[in-house]
């Protein structure tokens, strides 16, 4: 009894190459394009975020937002820094833990301070 064999093509392996290679510089590219609109709109946070720090002054009710507004600069940081991670510009270890504590840091804080606020109202 003989088996039963097919016959492989002799490109076979090369275009099953290229077509995994033409996926992930299609991955690849739309990656590069979302990060930068990511980091057109950290652009613009950060624009508004310092925007907003005078008119935060002014108004002791929204004292609390400073803190916010600092976090919002330091997630347009993140933003930034993540957009040249992925064009393997700069890489650091500050993108995966210092600078997301530290906007978590200030959205608490922001937040104790608002309910304080509130309590002090009342």
């Amino acid at each position: 009894m003989a088996l039963c064999t097919y016959a492989i093509p002799k490109d076979f392996y090369i275009r099953a190459a290229k077509e995994s290679l033409r996926g992930v510089i299609v991955v690849g590219y739309l990656e590069g394009v979302l990060k930068v609109g990511n980091l057109v709109l950290a652009i613009v946070a950060g624009y508004f975020a310092v925007s907003l720090i005078k008119v935060s002054h002014s108004r002791r009710e929204l004292k609390p937002w400073v803190l916010l507004i600092f976090g919002l600069i330091l997630f347009a940081l993140q933003m930034i820094l993540g957009a040249l991670r992925a064009f393997q510009i700069f890489e650091s270890p500050f993108l995966t833990h210092i600078v997301p504590s530290a906007i978590l840091g200030f959205l608490i804080a922001a937040l104790v301070m608002q309910i304080n606020l509130n309590k002090i109202k009342r």
